[in-house]
């Protein structure tokens, strides 16, 4: 809603936990040390422990991201499960064919004989627990008898434990002493403290491709005061600070923002969040925590930026190693998203009455092929960087059908259904109440839109076309002036498509360059902010070229 105005990208406050958007403070970079470490295959037990939202799940992506091509990931999400329900779930994220029903000894041997395997191969195992705090003692036990296979050299399986405070104490039991030894590096992750707020906020500005500075002082330190440092209060109150002053058409926000923003997500202001023992914040922390569970996971992670943060990474794991176990269902695909084995799920997947669900890649390729484009997931793990390398960009966002039909693109819909279960769809193209939609090999299946609409909460991705300037990416000052030069001779385009008469053109032609952006801006129904950004230069692209795919005509390829 806000991005055009204050010039962004993308959302800088999401709350989902996508890599790119990481900053790594002292202790996120420990964290993340320690989390390497885990790789060396010489401890038994990693152990990661936060407050809810210090931004552990995070640190976690970055890491999933960053492992050395030889290791294979086996990750448990849900933890509420009893010991067989758990070394099954092993087995499926491994990849380990056992038969229904199978006791703890059966599936055991079976992870074990793996294990082995793996380690003939040259290839090392790792099992990351999030919310480890929801475990049992007794499937607590179970993990430290896995570890119990090693060579003189090395464990050959891994366990990375990540969970809030409430795990420390889990670990402190006399019941689970030998497994607490057998903890090799553990380390508490904390809230950010008050210098680094400013280079936080300064950090998500900036990968949102906003570089100027939007709050004052006071609203930084009312907002430090307000969320306690903690990192995903201050992301749910800055998005809803930047909302309530987009609202008033103000380009700076202030600590009146702050203040109503934090009086809308966590309630009037009271004690510091981030003070130990505040009954508040165990409320606070409630809150956040299930606004997390709606979060939209996406990655486009640059491994890069944790060398230039001075932390050590090892090469990329390649997408078969580090992607979505065969087997998994659509819910878990979604908590990691972009996974791209291309050998999986090929099929579509029972959804909803009347709707023939996909996994992401698969809806990615859909969506792609409309563009006249082969996206393979093997070769580009993440999406939006094949979109890029293409000369398209991906868009995000959250709103209705009057929404897409305002952008006027085809696109991929998040669907879930009432027991959780993810899915997604391409919509090729709606005409009155019918959706197209589209699957990877071509075939389509025409369905009301209503029925979609049962099972969509508005979240839903487009590509659009980027400008030549855009497309060049140079220094920013060439940058800037390629997109006047371009947009100019666009817009003169576009004088001519809509002047009324001779007169209307000639005063729209001898006006600045800024000021015929917000003419244009307020013809289509746009945010009046003088900025080309994506949603006016999408409709630039619908009104000058005819032949992009379009979700009103044909959904594909004039």
């Amino acid at each position: 809603m806000y991005y055009d105005f204050f010039g962004f990208r993308e959302p800088p406050f999401s709350i989902a936990p996508d890599p790119r958007y990481l900053y790594l403070s002292d202790r996120h970079k420990e964290a993340l040390a320690h989390l390497m470490y885990g790789v060396s295959g010489h401890g038994g037990f990693i152990v990661i422990t936060g407050e809810v939202g210090t931004g552990k799940t995070t640190v976690s992506r970055c890491f999933i991201d960053s492992v050395p091509d030889h290791v294979d990931m086996a990750i448990i999400l849900n933890p509420r499960l009893s010991a067989r329900e758990l070394l099954s779930s092993i087995c499926d994220e491994l990849g380990i064919v056992h038969p229904a029903g199978s006791s703890i000894k059966r599936l055991v041997d079976l992870i074990n004989t793996d294990l082995l395997e793996a380690h003939a191969a040259g290839r090392h195992k790792v099992l990351l627990i999030d919310e480890a705090q929801n475990l049992s003692s007794d499937v607590l036990e179970q993990l430290r008898l896995l570890t119990n296979l090693e060579t003189a050299e090395k464990k050959l399986l891994q366990i990375i434990l990540l969970g809030q405070p409430e795990l420390i104490d889990m670990l402190a039991l006399p019941e689970l002493r030998q497994l607490n030894q057998r903890v090799t590096a553990r380390y508490h992750l904390d809230s950010l403290n008050r210098e680094e707020l400013p280079a936080y906020l300064k950090y998500r500005l900036t990968v949102a491709g906003q570089r100027g500075e939007l709050f004052t002082n006071s609203a930084v330190k009312a907002l430090y005061r307000l969320s306690g440092g903690v990192p995903r209060l201050i992301n749910l109150i800055s998005d809803r600070a930047l909302l309530g002053a987009y609202a008033e058409g103000k380009h700076h926000i202030d600590v009146q923002h702050v203040r109503q923003a934090a009086k809308e997500v966590v309630g009037k202001a009271g004690r510091s969040p981030g003070q130990k023992g505040s009954s508040r914040w165990a409320r606070i922390a409630t809150m956040a925590a299930v606004l997390a569970v709606i979060a939209i996971l996406a990655f486009q992670f640059r491994p890069d930026w944790l060398a230039d943060a001075g932390i050590e990474v090892p090469a990329l794991a390649s997408t078969a190693d580090q992607s979505v176990a065969p087997g998994r269902s659509a819910s878990e695909i979604e908590a990691a998203p972009d996974s791209t084995d291309e050998g999986r799920d090929q099929g579509t997947t029972a959804f909803a009455v009347g709707t023939d669900a996909l996994n992401r890649p698969q809806a990615y390729q859909a969506l792609f092929s409309l563009w006249g484009e082969r996206y393979v997931s093997r070769d580009y793990p993440v999406a939006c960087d094949f979109a890029q390398a293409r000369g398209l960009q991906c868009l995000y966002r959250e709103g209705t059908r009057k929404s897409l039909e305002q952008l006027d693109r085809p696109a991929v819909l998040r669907l879930q259904d009432d027991k959780g279960n993810v899915g997604y769809v391409t919509v090729a193209s709606i005409a009155g109440g019918t959706a197209r939609l589209v699957q990877p090999g071509g075939e389509t299946l025409e369905l009301p839109f209503s029925s979609i609409e049962d099972y969509w909460y508005g979240d839903f991705t487009i590509l659009w076309r980027l400008p030549p300037y855009l497309r060049a990416g140079g220094p920013d000052r060439s940058v800037a002036q390629g997109e006047e030069l371009w947009l100019s001779s666009q817009l003169m385009q576009l004088v001519e498509l809509y002047a009324s008469d001779d007169e209307e053109r000639a005063e729209l032609m001898s006006m600045e360059y800024r000021d015929q952006i917000r003419w244009y801006q307020r013809k289509k129904g746009l945010a009046i902010d003088g900025i080309a950004g994506a949603m006016t230069l999408i409709q630039v692209n619908s009104d000058l070229n005819p032949g992009v795919p379009r979700l009103l005509t044909t959904g594909g390829l004039n």
